[in-house]
């Protein structure tokens, strides 16, 4: 469904193996912009892990789900940040519109899984160690996401 506007709930996916390589895309708009999956919710009612999944799978083709990424692998760490849109962005949302309230999750995944970028969001990725992932991100909310990694899989 294409909504006129995106709506202001997102999540912010880390993506990790067990040894605690993350996972970073390249935004494809944007380049040296590295991060972890995101995306807003498609309609107001959709479940947040729901959309976690989602979000997933349309910008790294991991499936959650299946016999090498269980559902469990999934966890909502029932964090939430609530930040000031980039000023570049809020063309996405509606007018009034000046904060988004983003919910964290990682996903444990193997570490040879394979990965598919879609292409018109995303043009590289890199698997680093997790205080490494943390400095390369452009967003402090992810960096501070990856850098608690360690505690929310201990």
């Amino acid at each position: 469904m294409n909504r006129p506007y995106k709506i202001p709930e997102s999540v912010l996916v880390v993506i990790h193996t067990a040894d605690l390589q993350v996972l970073l895309i390249e935004r494809a708009e944007r380049p040296g912009f590295w991060q972890s999956v995101t995306g807003s919710k498609d309609t107001v009612e959709e479940e947040l892990e729901l959309t976690a999944v989602r979000e997933v799978a349309e910008e790294t083709g991991i499936v959650v789900g299946t016999a090498a990424v269980p559902p469990q692998a999934l966890r909502d760490w029932n964090l939430r940040n609530i930040y000031l849109i980039y000023p570049e962005w809020h063309h996405r949302y509606e007018p009034h519109v000046t904060h988004n309230t983003e919910h964290v999750f990682s996903l444990q995944v193997p570490r040879d899984i394979a990965v598919t970028l879609s292409p018109r969001e995303h043009c590289a990725l890199q698997w680093l160690p997790h205080q490494e992932a943390a400095d390369r991100c452009f967003s402090s909310s992810n960096a501070e996401a990856i850098l608690m990694l360690p505690r929310f899989i201990a």
